[in-house]
């Protein structure tokens, strides 16, 4: 019985982390821009060629 108590203080501490954690990301802004990563990819980026010439050199 005593190992069920264990477990469940141990549970909400864990719980306990977890709500920390993401208040804190909410709070440092990091669900703000929700639209802007998904379409990163999709744009080309032009400062390649500079590198792609340094390197055949």
């Amino acid at each position: 019985m005593s190992v069920i108590v264990i477990l469940i203080i141990a549970s909400i501490l864990v719980a306990i982390g977890f709500l920390t954690a993401f208040i804190w990301s909410v709070k440092s802004g990091q669900y703000d821009d929700t639209y802007s990563p998904s379409v990163r990819i999709l744009f080309d980026d032009t400062t390649p060629k500079k590198d792609l010439a340094k390197k055949s050199k």
